[in-house]
């Protein structure tokens, strides 16, 4: 099979079209499909960027001791970094240009334009190497994947390349550009920057009384709901605020919520009140964040991966044809939850799949839940298919004995395949060393929830026969009828799959599909967190010296 090389910067991409008013400001996205994989890994090639790079010639930013041209480039590049979501206060760009007017006037000695060329160069490379690497080590904030970012000498080239072809206005497109929603992601920053201080949020919404706000409903705020619709495009502008919730706004409503992850109910409640409030310089910090994260993607090579967007609830098969990636697949998950058996964000290689499986219960599940439950009944062990296992023996006592095995790690609980089995008919998976990886699953009925993070970590898929035909589109011999027959045995089995496929569970609450902009919660507090970092960053730079003393 012809393995094809992408660079991956986005998952999700394309879900059914929506209808958009005319007139509706919509954000301006790329005509094209959009796909976004965040993060992903390494897989199989050596990426671009561990290659070896020729020694090059010195960055020069002047002819004698005066800037050239392109220096007044780069502190227009400097100065425009909030454009790429990054922060101008972490280059000493006031400095720079103090010296680059002494400079200009002819006030600097060989040594000291030498020394300006010198920071110049280091302060650019740091600009690139943000730009390309991002600005936060991904496994500071929980975050594990493969990567290899570049070095400085590979940013260099990046510099020397767009000073020799004048093209230095173009670097951080040049830069960024393999990263398919990076430049969608870029139009929302600048969009919502826009909305930055509108009225619309200059005055709070009032308190929803009851369940929420229901057609028609009076409501004190309706002008201001009006108003926030209208400037984020869900509602079309021009009509007079209604007396009461009327049809219209429900209308505006329903698609703000299908935008932000909620339940398309038509109903203002606490959920719906809260993303409403959330005001355009948040969303503008939101969209910062979530570049930073696109920075982290490096190269993988495959034909097919699978992805999951954790705070989505959504995963996507893709396929590479000719160097384009196809989204195959797309379905529900229910995902860890929140705060206590949230899942873990990293990659991996689906290797094998279990039919019919076992359900070998962790530990941690065992200790907190199983056993005292099993304390309280015991018949819940036999209503459940469970047994102990011990060694090479199996045992359905209730005993203390076995029960103290388990609790001291020298026995197991397991599951027998069946229609209780937690894991359902089916399993798929990626060794780890954390114990994660897909899975059917019996409660059918948590799918149809907005929000879908019931589980302890691993990952529930709703359409299990679905995946596991694309997972082995390559092995014609396993038909959908050969698939359902192996589910329903009740016998495990697990067969190796020819050709692994990479797997990631990712982190990404703004995509941008269909040319709309979604919003997801922060429901791992991840952007919180990265949100921190990149803070703390800001004050390390503004703390450390990044040019030499004044001239």
């Amino acid at each position: 099979m012809k393995i094809h090389k992408i660079l991956f910067a986005a998952l999700l991409a394309a879900g059914a079209s929506t209808h958009v008013a005319a007139n509706v400001p919509v954000l301006a996205v790329p005509e094209e499909p959009v796909l976004f994989l965040e993060q992903p890994p390494v897989f199989g090639k050596m990426p671009e960027s561990a290659a070896v790079i020729a020694p090059q010639m010195p960055l020069s930013w002047f002819s004698g001791n005066r800037p050239i041209p392109q220096t007044q480039q780069a502190m227009g590049l400097l100065e425009q970094a909030g454009l790429q979501g990054l922060s101008p206060s972490d280059y000493p760009i006031e400095r720079l240009r103090q010296q680059l007017v002494q400079a200009n006037n002819g006030q600097l000695s060989s040594e000291q334009a030498a020394q300006l060329n010198n920071d110049i160069s280091r302060i650019m490379r740091a600009y690139v190497k943000d730009l390309k690497n991002g600005r936060v080590d991904p496994a500071s904030v929980k975050q594990r994947f493969n990567r290899t970012p570049i070095t400085d000498a590979q940013a260099d080239v990046l510099l020397q390349n767009a000073l020799q072809q004048d093209r230095l206005a173009s670097l951080p497109q040049t830069v960024t550009s393999a990263i398919p929603m990076y430049g969608s992601l870029l139009k929302v920053l600048a969009h919502y920057k826009t909305l930055v201080g509108n009225p619309a949020w200059q005055t709070p919404l009032p308190a929803i009384k009851g369940t929420g706000l229901k057609l028609g409903q009076p409501y004190a705020g309706l002008a201001g709901v009006q108003a926030r619709l209208e400037a984020l495009g869900d509602l079309p502008p021009g009509d007079a605020v209604p007396a009461v919730y009327d049809a219209r706004l429900e209308q505006g409503i329903k698609s703000f919520q299908e935008r932000h992850g909620l339940a398309q109910d038509g109903v203002i409640g606490k959920g719906t009140l809260a993303q409403l409030s959330v005001t355009p310089e948040q969303r503008v910090k939101q969209v910062e964040v979530n570049l930073e994260r696109l920075r982290w993607t490096p190269l993988t090579t495959h034909s097919r991966m699978i992805v999951v967007n954790v705070p989505e609830f959504i995963l996507r098969g893709y396929a590479v044809n000719n160097g384009k990636v196809d989204p195959q697949i797309e379905m529900k998950v229910i995902v860890g939850r929140a705060f206590n058996t949230s899942t873990p964000l990293f990659d991996g290689e689906m290797k094998f799949i279990e039919f019919s499986p076992y359900w070998n219960i962790p530990y941690s599940i065992a200790r907190s839940e199983t056993i005292p439950r099993l304390r309280r009944d015991p018949g819940y062990l036999s209503r459940q298919g469970m047994e102990f296992v011990v060694g090479n023996s199996v045992s359905t006592a209730v005993s203390e004995a076995n029960m103290s095995a388990v609790l001291a790690g020298k026995a197991r609980i397991r599951q027998r395949p069946g229609p209780q089995n937690a894991l359902g008919d089916i399993k798929f998976i990626f060794p780890n060393n954390m114990s994660i990886f897909l899975h059917h699953t019996p409660s059918v009925g948590l799918f149809e929830r907005a929000r879908r993070d019931f589980s302890h970590g691993c990952i529930r898929v709703e359409e299990p026969v679905q995946l596991a035909q694309f997972i082995l589109v390559n092995q014609p011999e396993w038909t959908v009828a050969r698939i359902k027959s192996a589910m329903a045995a009740k016998k495990s089995n697990t067969m190796k799959l020819d050709e692994p496929i990479p797997v990631v569970l990712a982190y990404s609450t703004v995509v941008v599909k269909n040319n709309k902009t979604y919003f997801f919660p922060d429901i791992y507090g991840q952007d919180k967190l990265l949100n921190q970092a990149l803070l703390r960053h800001t004050q390390q730079q503004a703390a450390r010296p990044l040019l030499a003393s004044n001239p």
